[in-house]
C-alpha cells in the first residue's frame, strides 16, 4: 500500500527540519535549537556537551547530535501563547552556550 501525498508532505516538512536544526547547530554554533512546526509539534535538536570539556564546544572532537519529536513543553507552551498574542510568527528557537567574562 502507497503512502498518501499528504503524508508524504508533512515527512518532507520533518525531514528538513532535522536538516534545518543540524545546520544552525553545527554553522552558528548553538548547543540548542527548537523548529515550531506548530501548536502541537515541535523538533529539537541538542548538541552533547560533556562535562569533562566545561561544557565548551569543541570543533576537534566528534558532534552528537540528539533530535527529538513532540509536543512542546511547558516553557515552549508559553512561548506559544505569548506569540500568538501578539502574532509573531514561531519558526526557530537557538540556545548558544554561554560566554564566561574574561575569555
Amino acid at each position: 500500500m502507497g503512502a498518501t501525498s499528504s503524508s508524504l508532505l508533512g515527512l518532507d516538512k520533518r525531514v528538513l527540519a532535522f536538516s534545518e536544526l543540524a545546520e544552525k547547530i553545527l554553522i552558528l554554533g548553538a548547543y540548542k535549537a527548537t523548529k515550531f512546526l506548530d501548536d502541537k509539534l515541535t523538533i529539537k535538536a541538542t548538541r552533547k556537551l560533556f562535562k569533562y570539556n566545561n561544557r565548551k564546544i569543541d570543533n576537534r572532537k566528534p558532534v552528537e547530535i540528539i533530535f527529538r519529536v513532540g509536543r512542546p513543553n511547558y516553557e515552549e507552551k508559553e512561548l506559544i501563547k505569548k506569540a500568538k498574542k501578539t502574532g509573531e510568527k514561531l519558526e526557530i528557537k537557538l540556545k548558544f552556550p554561554p560566554v564566561k567574562k574574561g575569555s
